[in-house]
């Protein structure tokens, strides 16, 4: 079993769309970066890549490349999950909070659930998303900014039993041929 942990933070603004875990939260301020800046997304990107020894996203993303531009993390995600399946790996779980002093999230999440399971064609069962405020401390208090943490749990497709992989169709590109 691999674990990892990510962490991604962005500053608020007006004039763009609050995204987060690929949903648009109607929000008088969006989050500042080079991509649409789903804090939540990003943490849990960094996790599965730190997961799996990968880097970050900013290796496979820089934000110098015009191409990632205004583009969806969770398009993103669609490429980490892809990298994960190329070596041969397993997501077994993932939990991610998202900090912020408002908006209100609650109703958003399980879209946001959906979304990332979607993306990484796992279950819902197997994500986790919760927000929590910072009850008026720091940047994300004072609403200055939004912040998110992820972990996740990885297995390697060769730890599972031959009988699961079979019964399964396959755990991974390896194993389905």
């Amino acid at each position: 079993m691999r674990v990892g942990m990510g962490y991604d933070v962005h500053r608020l603004t007006e004039g763009r769309k609050l995204i987060l875990g690929g949903v648009e939260i109607p929000y008088e301020k969006g989050l500042l970066g080079h991509s649409d800046a789903d804090v939540v997304v990003h943490a849990i990107m960094d996790a599965l890549l730190g997961a799996a020894a990968l880097g970050d996203i900013g290796k496979h993303f820089p934000d110098t490349d015009p191409k990632y531009e205004g583009i969806s993390s969770i398009a993103l995600l669609k490429h980490v999950g892809d990298l994960l399946e190329a070596h041969d790996y397993i997501i077994e779980n993932i939990d991610a909070t998202i900090i912020a002093q408002r908006p209100k999230l609650l109703h958003y999440m399980p879209e946001m659930v959906k979304n990332v399971a979607d993306a990484l064609g796992v279950e819902t069962g197997q994500v986790n998303i919760k927000a929590t405020t910072e009850e008026g401390l720091g940047f994300t208090g004072s609403g200055e900014g939004i912040s998110a943490q992820a972990i996740c749990l990885l297995s390697p497709c060769f730890s599972y039993p031959e009988a699961d992989r079979e019964t399964s169709g396959g755990c991974c590109r390896r194993c389905r041929g």
